[in-house]
């Protein structure tokens, strides 16, 4: 897969400016950059959920069961 040069960047934002706008974009990185921190924070807190969660222990036998 060949690398992506500097000519290439410059032609995929001016694709970018054409399509949303000069004004737009900062408001797309915005919501891009707050989008990939709330999905870190829920990762890390699922993490601390599964390490807090006692491990299950077998049920205590019913009285009168065979």
């Amino acid at each position: 897969m060949p690398n992506i040069g500097m000519s290439e960047l410059l032609i995929i934002l001016g694709i970018a400016v054409l399509l949303f706008g000069g004004r737009k974009i900062p408001e797309i990185g915005k919501g891009l950059g707050e989008g990939i921190r709330q999905f870190k924070n829920a990762l890390k807190s699922e993490d601390k959920v599964e390490e807090k969660k006692p491990e299950a222990s077998p049920a205590p036998p019913q009285a009168g069961a065979r």
